[in-house]
């Protein structure tokens, strides 16, 4: 099908937009194949230009002979439109609720949008997992890259390229690989240069209810233990349900078969309930009218913050398990696409201060997640207001980047990049012009060629004009673990993500850019200094 078939109405005149905190646009209202635009003679107001795959749900009211539409986003901003007619109102509608719902990918407007800028530097290039393991060379005589996935059949999860242990060779992990779940066998995912302990992740073990055993999984995973050392086998689900996976064929490794790893159940739940609990905490943050009991009770009973509490616990936990042990560790829950990635992403950052530039970072997101076979493309289909029937979308990225934000709140000056950086990431991950965050797994990608037909975020932002404004003026770089705290009085609601339609974020704002300033303006009176000195 065309765009024009989708489009009951391209354009509408004296069209009203209202958001909070802000003053009302009366203009006039387009609907092209990727965007609602308004547009108002007034020079002095901004302009709406609103990607259609930003709206995760609708309201209509009519009133009369007029009309209002809310616009529920999934970044958690909600816009209101008023049309003069119930015509008017309702082919909008119907327009939008066709063009936010595409089905294919190929119609996204990623595969459409040609930049304004120039590209100084292509972000697909970025982060190539050669140059990553080179950037890991104290680990180079133990480990090594295989391709032994580059056709995606052993695990079409897994991306083409992978660090294993040296002495394990391909035709080993291909039967390893059979052992696993969805083929994700154990690869490297960070190496501790301090004390030479390892993180691997994968999925879980099919040891079902025989008790099946894999020699080869055995031999690799304990390959990466050094003579008299012992490791952490982190499972991310509770024991109860690691055994009712053993019954469906899944299952965990008996420590009879791994006896020099010591197994450790630290619970999170899993990525269905995560989307349930975002819906009743966004519910509370939207009622107006609760009293401070009832929004509190609203907040706990959403599990929100019980999430993001445990995410944390299990991340410090494997951290602590490298650093003040020296223990290697290898984590998995059962897929090892959701909350295997959250722990070990997050352990990463608390023990390496490379994650927590801005460079580090979106290396850290592209090696994890996006290479890492996070499905962007399903978790990522429905935020907060949309009552979905797939039960394939989850909030696990958003829940990653708020915990990012609870430690970036507890150590304000370790951290490159600030809050405003770690929205965009999150509005980007659900609606944008740029392919990087398209698809479940590099095997998608690589199918709809999004790195040859589509540019990277990473091309856009980190240009020096564009990237000023996402750097944190406080950032002193901390070459420490830090630990951030789990006590619940150290969690606090995000309110500049999730409140930013409810409550003026404007003096928060204003703050923060005169501290930028303050800091700005200290940073040349000490260049000026050490001019004169010289």
């Amino acid at each position: 099908m065309e765009f024009a078939d989708f489009i009951k109405t391209p354009m509408v005149n004296n069209v009203v937009l209202r958001q909070k905190f802000k003053k009302a646009v009366d203009g006039t209202l387009c609907i092209t194949g990727h965007h609602l635009i308004l547009s108002s003679r007034n020079q002095h107001t901004e302009e709406l230009w609103l990607l259609h795959s930003c709206v995760d749900s609708i309201e209509k009211k009519l009133t009369g002979s007029t009309g209002t539409l809310t616009l529920k986003c999934k970044d958690f901003t909600i816009l209101f439109l008023e049309f003069q007619t119930v015509e008017d109102c309702l082919d909008v509608c119907t327009s939008i609720e066709q063009l936010s719902n595409l089905a294919d990918l190929g119609m996204k407007y990623p595969f459409s949008y040609r930049p304004m800028f120039e590209i100084l530097e292509d972000g697909w290039q970025a982060f190539p997992p050669e140059i990553e393991f080179n950037r890991q060379k104290e680990c180079g005589e133990e480990w090594r890259l295989s391709y032994v996935n580059k056709d995606y059949k052993l695990c079409p999860s897994y991306p083409s390229v992978v660090i294993v242990p040296k002495q394990i060779e391909d035709e080993l992990l291909q039967r390893v690989a059979k052992f696993r779940h969805h083929g994700r066998f154990p690869v490297l995912s960070y190496f501790h240069k301090d004390n030479k302990s390892v993180l691997m992740r994968s999925s879980q073990p099919l040891t079902g209810q025989n008790g099946n055993r894999c020699k080869e999984d055995e031999k690799l995973v304990n390959s990466v233990l050094s003579q008299g050392r012992r490791g952490y086998i982190i499972d991310t689900r509770a024991q109860s349900v690691a055994k009712m996976a053993q019954a469906k064929g899944g299952g965990y490794e008996p420590e009879a078969n791994y006896s020099r790893w010591r197994r450790i159940h630290q619970p999170i739940e899993r990525h269905q309930a995560f989307h349930d609990s975002l819906i009743k905490m966004i519910e509370a943050c939207s009622d107006s009218n609760s009293s401070m009991d009832k929004w509190l009770s609203k907040l706990e009973s959403s599990n929100w913050m019980t999430h993001i509490k445990d995410i944390l616990t299990c991340a410090c936990v494997v951290a602590q398990c490298m650093d003040k042990e020296g223990a290697s560790v290898l984590v998995h829950g059962a897929d090892g696409f959701d909350t295997t990635l959250l722990v070990t992403s997050l352990a990463q950052l608390i023990l390496d201060q490379d994650c927590r530039t801005v460079s580090g970072f979106e290396a850290l997101i592209e090696r994890e997640w996006i290479r890492g076979g996070h499905p962007f493309r399903e978790r990522c289909s429905k935020s907060a207001y949309a009552i979905s029937k797939q039960r394939k979308e989850s909030p696990v990225f958003i829940l990653f980047i708020d915990a990012v934000w609870q430690i970036l709140q507890q150590f304000p000056c370790s951290f490159e990049f600030n809050e405003e950086f770690l929205i965009f990431l999150i509005h980007h991950a659900y609606s944008s012009q740029y392919g990087t965050f398209l698809c479940n797994n590099e095997k998608e990608r690589i199918e709809h060629k999004v790195t040859t037909k589509t540019v990277s975020l990473w091309s856009f932002i980190n240009r020096p004009q564009v990237l000023n404004q996402y750097l944190n003026p406080m950032y002193e770089p901390n070459p420490v673990v830090i630990w951030p705290s789990v006590a619940p009085q150290s969690l606090t609601l995000w309110n500049s993500l999730y409140l930013r339609s409810h409550i003026d974020q404007t003096p928060h704002e204003d703050a923060w850019r005169e501290i930028t300033k303050t800091r700005e303006f200290d940073k040349e009176l000490k260049a000026k200094a050490g001019k004169l000195r010289r």
